[in-house]
């Protein structure tokens, strides 16, 4: 095989595909189980908030993305945004079509491999969460939640909205708040986020309440401004760089002291101006007349799940030297700053990124897709898998075929439908086949992806493989993104590469070309209408009553796709859930 490269996440300069963590692992680890099971990982998670005020996105966001350092580590996305705009015909739009930031997000993002894996909205309030391809089967349990706490819980200007999942097998939750403003309210900000603690609840045996997790990131605009001092004091004290002084009397570290819902949580030092409240379009602060005195209402704090007594040692060996607190999961800040660029907003965003160190708990994919390293004709479109002995198929399963640079799982250039059939249950080695329907026009590198409609999300990928086929009689290359987006193709992506494995362990395969019948479908019946639960950037959503009963009575997805996120009657269109 060819030597093969992958873009830099960051800095746009190739790196060796080796370089890939899992199949690095997979090299240095294979056939010793001792050394895998004390190997510590590093994940790195980069994270955003940013009160956006309703305005726009502007016209580049590289900066904060941090697309510009070029050290091309993170492997996660983590973006929560307050006040988009959710004025009702704004909002109904963004029900129909997607959003503008997460839009812009998956624009800027997916030309670097990451892939939007779950999103939540709820009015004003967006959570993005992006990973690399090669990640998604190893992000499981996936699940989403919204507490509203504004006018009393029926408002959903204020509140909650979380993402939950297991990452290689350690739990993690993502929280992102809104919290009351308005100096004398910090008791109810307290008050409010102790409501969104015992109101979000998961499904599952592990992990049901915020705070089970192993890691829990909380942020957002939580609102706490600084006390006593008088607004030239502030100011002085930010125009000679004095913050220590301010931190004192910053509402939320008072409050470490006091209350206990904050126990465990922990922030790196304030070392940025305050990020609120600036006049629109400038780096001054208010000059209105209500002269709002400046203050950090943006946030990022962090929680390890206490599993022994403080100071007292988990285990021998490495993972017991990492923390006595928490089952074998370190997190270290590299940084945490403000973004004085950014004047959109009478907020500037907040950034941090994090390494959380951990051994691979979950590290075989539950399905392995099988792929020749270049498909040169109709006859070479063969794709084989395996399937771990404890996953559930179902008859919605589907592999998709996604041009590198893809934004999500809909973002499918055709697809096959991975459906059970009796004879199935014996067979070790499945076999799919895409039909000339399905396959792109003209050639580039392509991944294949297991959907499984259970689990709501891809179990299985290849690394990217070469697609060169004649032109003649392909008349179309279209993709069924427009389900979800409203641009289709819009990102090129240049990533030569032959490795067939992104998953730790996974050994290097080729086709066979013998095998069980195919099952695949013309791109008229897309999965996206299938009866399962759709991943879009409004919110996560069961497919409606009405195309389940379609779906079911025929047996295929039900026809009709159109350029919107989510069909009428889907919880995305839920008004209890858009605020409406």
């Amino acid at each position: 095989m060819r030597a093969a490269s992958v873009p830099d996440p960051h800095g746009g300069r190739p790196v060796p595909s080796h370089l890939n963590p899992h199949a690095q692992r997979a090299l240095s680890v294979a056939g010793t189980a001792d050394t895998q099971a004390q190997t510590v990982e590093d994940f790195r998670v980069h994270i955003i908030t940013w009160n956006v005020g309703s305005a726009t996105p502007p016209d580049d966001i590289t900066s904060l993305l941090g697309l510009n350092v070029g050290d091309g580590n993170t492997d996660m996305y983590i973006i929560g945004l307050q006040e988009v705009n959710s004025m009702i015909n704004k909002r109904l739009k963004d029900v129909l079509f997607t959003d503008q930031w997460s839009e812009v997000c998956m624009e800027r993002l997916s030309p670097f491999g990451y892939v939007l894996v779950t999103s939540q909205r709820m009015q004003g309030l967006l959570l993005l969460v992006f990973a690399k391809y090669f990640h998604l089967p190893f992000l499981r349990g996936v699940q989403t939640e919204t507490t509203r706490t504004g006018l009393g819980g029926y408002w959903g200007n204020k509140g909650g909205v979380s993402a939950r999942m297991s990452v290689f097998g350690h739990t993690i939750c993502f929280l992102n708040c809104h919290l009351p403003a308005h100096m004398e309210n910090s008791e109810q900000r307290m008050e409010d986020f102790e409501s969104i603690l015992q109101q979000q609840q998961f499904e599952g045996q592990a992990a049901t309440g915020v705070l089970d997790h192993d890691v829990v990131f909380w942020f957002g605009d939580l609102n706490f401004r600084i006390n006593d001092l008088d607004m030239q004091v502030v100011k002085s004290a930010i125009d000679n760089n004095k913050f220590p002084m301010l931190w004192e009397k910053d509402q939320l570290n008072m409050a470490k002291d006091s209350e206990t819902v904050l126990e465990g949580f922990q922030e790196g030092p304030l070392k940025f101006p305050p990020t609120y409240k600036f006049d629109t379009g400038t780096n001054t602060y208010d000059t209105s007349g209500k002269k709002r005195k400046p203050a950090w209402t943006d946030r990022i704090l962090w929680r390890l799940r206490a599993t022994a007594p403080a100071g007292t040692a988990l285990s021998a060996g490495k993972r017991g030297s990492m923390s006595g607190l928490t089952s074998g999961v370190k997190v270290t800040q590299h940084y945490y700053r403000s973004y004085m660029e950014y004047t959109v907003s009478d907020h500037k965003p907040v950034s941090s990124i994090f390494t959380l160190q951990f051994p691979y708990k979950v590290d075989v994919p539950l399905v392995t897709i099988m792929v020749e390293d270049e498909w040169n004709s109709i006859a070479d479109a063969v794709a084989k898998f395996k399937v771990m002995p404890n996953f559930a198929r179902s008859s919605w399963d589907w592999i998709g075929l996604y041009k590198v640079g893809f934004k999500h799982h809909k973002d499918y250039v055709g697809y096959v439908w991975a459906k059970q059939e009796e004879a199935d249950f014996q067979r070790q080695e499945h076999q799919v086949t895409f039909t000339e329907e399905e396959l792109p026009k003209g050639s580039g590198d392509f991944i294949l992806g297991y959907y499984s409609n259970n689990m709501s999300t891809i179990v299985g990928v290849t690394e990217p493989f070469q697609i060169q086929l004649p032109t003649s009689g392909l008349d179309h290359s279209s993709s069924d993104s427009s389900d979800f987006s409203s641009e289709d193709d819009s990102t090129v992506v240049l990533m030569k590469t032959r490795s067939r494995s992104p998953s730790p362990r996974k050994s290097k395969h080729r086709k066979h070309r013998s095998g069980s019948h195919s099952h695949s479908h013309s791109r008229s019946s897309s999965p996206a209408q299938a009866k399962m639960k759709e991943l879009n950037v409004t919110d996560d959503s069961p497919s409606s009553t009405a195309t389940k009963a379609e779906s079911e009575s025929t047996g295929r997805p039900a026809e009709g796709s159109s350029s919107r996120l989510s069909a009428p009657g889907e919880k995305g269109n839920d008004t209890r859930d858009s605020g409406l």
